[in-house]
């Protein structure tokens, strides 16, 4: 009988709002993501902080037809404009 591990995926997918596109984020920034995103939650609306996580883009493939993270370019992207990717 074969035993199957799970394999954790190092990085964590978000959808960018604005773009309209998915963003990949490594460990690290994911991490800070989620730190800034409680430290908003506890103030008040006003008192909202506008950070910044860096990530890839994901592009179209066009000789396969799918998507796929453009490794070569690290952006920038705005925290509150970052929604989970179900």
């Amino acid at each position: 009988m074969t035993i199957l591990r799970s394999i954790k995926d190092e990085l964590s997918y978000y959808h960018h709002l604005k773009l309209d596109t998915l963003v990949a984020l490594d460990a690290e920034n994911h991490a800070a993501l989620i730190a800034i995103k409680k430290q908003n939650k506890k103030g008040s609306p006003k008192s909202k902080t506008r950070s910044k996580v860096q990530g890839y883009k994901f592009i179209e493939d066009e000789e396969l037809g799918t998507l796929k993270i453009d490794f070569s370019t690290l952006l920038t992207f705005d925290v509150n404009e970052l929604e989970k990717a179900k």
